[in-house]
């Protein structure tokens, strides 16, 4: 963790975790003491005794200071892991019990209309938004991601939306019209990133290292998605 953040660094201002356990609890408080601001989740699932620790973990770092904003899961509608109920449950123990952090879900951003209840509860918004995954093709994925970006935003009804996960992987097999190649990667990259800075978009980019072990879940795209490759070598 120490190794990966102090190549990180130079270039963020903040860290996303997505787990409260294994050792993944040490994320965030590793990243304060390199004066990072940090993103935690606890990653939710089907399993309710690991539910259950992902959350004691939020809470514990939430109240001892290490956590700037809260996710309670990530993904679980889009998974079919909870239902809306079970989700709703946990958002209202992580608020009765965190003092003074936003709290909020991190979903696909068109999970946030279609489900006001969640909405409504939530602090903060956090929206994915993957012109890649609908099989948009680089030349409009930032028309698209904009386009996401202002759904979700008006599902809030005013309240702070933050773009949890974009990115464009630069290897793997295309989907429709979205090719993945170091060119298109690096394209959606520095659009993603002008339009952040001149519409002050808050956004995290995923990801900061390749993943091997993603291709399973996503296919051989999965583990092409860092900055940085799996070396920890910045690819551009």
């Amino acid at each position: 963790i120490r190794r990966r953040i102090e190549i990180i660094k130079p270039y963020t201002k903040w860290i996303r975790s997505f787990s409260c356990t294994e050792g993944n609890e040490l994320i965030p408080m590793i990243a304060k003491e390199y004066g990072l601001q940090t993103f935690v989740g606890a990653w939710l699932g089907d399993d309710p005794e690991t539910n259950e620790n992902e959350m004691a973990g939020l809470i514990k770092l939430s109240n001892e200071g290490y956590v700037d904003l809260a996710a309670v899961g990530n993904e679980v509608l889009y998974r079919g892991d909870l239902t809306e109920e079970e989700l709703l449950n946990f958002i209202r123990k992580a608020k009765k019990e965190i003092k003074g952090v936003p709290i909020g879900y991190v979903d696909a951003y068109y999970e946030f209309a279609d489900r006001p209840a969640i909405t409504d509860i939530c602090d903060v918004i956090y929206a994915n938004c993957y012109p890649f995954w609908e099989g948009c093709s680089q030349e409009y994925s930032l028309l698209y991601m904009k386009d996401m970006y202002h759904r979700a935003k008006r599902a809030g009804n005013g309240k702070r939306v933050i773009i949890s996960e974009t990115g464009w992987p630069n290897k793997g097999s295309s989907l429709e019209g979205a090719f993945p190649s170091e060119e298109n990667a690096l394209k959606y990259f520095i659009n993603a990133q002008k339009w952040s800075k001149e519409e002050h978009i808050e956004m995290f980019y995923f990801s900061s290292f390749d993943e091997a072990w993603k291709v399973g879940s996503e296919g051989d795209v999965g583990a092409y998605w860092g900055i940085w490759d799996k070396n920890e070598k910045l690819k551009y």
